[in-house]
Formats: structure tokens, sequence, C-alpha cells
């Protein structure tokens, strides 16, 4: 198996079957693709890259053109069982905001995000250095992450927005790392619903 289709099915594991999902910033489409021939969901991508959006509709992904940093208010509360936000929290301006309406639109959400506590990381910083890794592959000055993250400021941003974490796990090379993960880890993955 993959890296990418351990990663896919580790993240599908948290969506129920037949679920109605929203992936914000899908990308090419691959996840959702993936959900609908695996877990038997229905729903929607949002992205707003020309050349993913066209990778999405030769998937026979539905996907609509948007930039997240515009917001979600298209969307009444509750429209969808999962809505899914994976390496997208990263990029934005607004990231806390797109969080909440992550669960005002979604029963439940599920975030992914590198993990910038991951040891390798860690070593990098005490080496006077910016980590570059296989997770984080950019130099500081030409990276497309304008946010950095942690598990434990994940958690601390969940309270701060009343959220309760449903399960919280790492993963590396496409492994479910449970046992210590903000240091084992360069993915962190958070399932969620509006506490």
């Amino acid at each position: 198996m993959t890296e990418a289709s351990s990663t896919f099915q580790a993240i599908a594991n948290l969506v129920p079957l037949g679920a109605r999902v929203l992936d914000l910033g899908c990308g090419d489409g691959s996840l959702l693709a993936y959900l609908q021939r695996e877990r038997q969901c229905s729903g929607y991508g949002i992205e707003f890259d020309d050349s993913n959006v066209l990778a999405c509709v030769r998937r026979g992904v539905n996907v609509l053109q948007l930039n997240l940093e515009d917001g979600l208010a298209i969307f009444e509360d509750n429209s969808f069982d999962m809505v899914l936000q994976i390496d997208t929290l990263q990029h934005l301006r607004n990231a806390e905001v797109m969080l909440r309406e992550t669960a005002r639109i979604g029963k439940q959400g599920v975030v992914a995000f590198p993990n910038f506590a991951h040891w390798p990381n860690r070593l990098s910083i005490l080496q006077g250095r910016m980590p570059v890794t296989k997770r984080l592959p950019y130099q500081w000055y030409d990276t497309p992450n304008i946010r950095v993250g942690t598990f434990k400021d994940f958690e601390v941003l969940a309270l701060k927005n009343k959220l309760r974490i449903l399960d919280s796990f790492g993963l590396q090379n496409g492994e479910v790392r449970r046992w210590l993960p903000n240091a084992r880890a360069g993915t962190a993955v958070f399932h969620f619903e509006h506490a």
C-alpha cells in the first residue's frame, strides 16, 4: 500500500459510510474520489486553482471553484455530515474563522496539517535553521504555508472555539501514530465536532 493510500485510508476511517462530505482545498480531488469509491460518500470539493479544478472534473468529483479566504457563507448550518480540511488550514490567513466555519457547516470535521513539533523539525530549529523535510519541503522564504502549528496548538485552538475533539493521531509515512504523536509524526490529524 502506498503512503498516499494509507493516508487516505486513515482519514476515510473517520468518515461515516455514505456521508455527505465537503472537502475544503480539495486539490486534484483524489481524496474525495477515494471517499466516493471506498465509503460511498457524496459531496463537493472546494478548490481555487484552475488545473486542480480540471483534475477534479476529470475524476468525476463535484467541485466548486471558490477562494476559501472569501468564506463559506453560501453554505447553511449543518449542510454536510463531514467537512475536511486536509493540508488547507496552514495556507489560510483566516484559519480560525475557517475552522469555525467548518464546525458550522459540518456536523463533524477533520483537519490535518503539518506538525511543526515533529522531532526532525525540532532538531532543525535547535541547529538554527527552519526545517526542510519530506513533509515540509520548502525553504522558509518560498513556503506556501503561512501558519505553523503543533498538536498542542490545535488542542488550544479547538478549546477556544468550543470544539470537542473526538479523535486525534499523527500520520508518519502513511502510518498512524497514537503514542507521542506530537514528537513522532509529521502530520497532525484531528476529528472534531461543535461542543
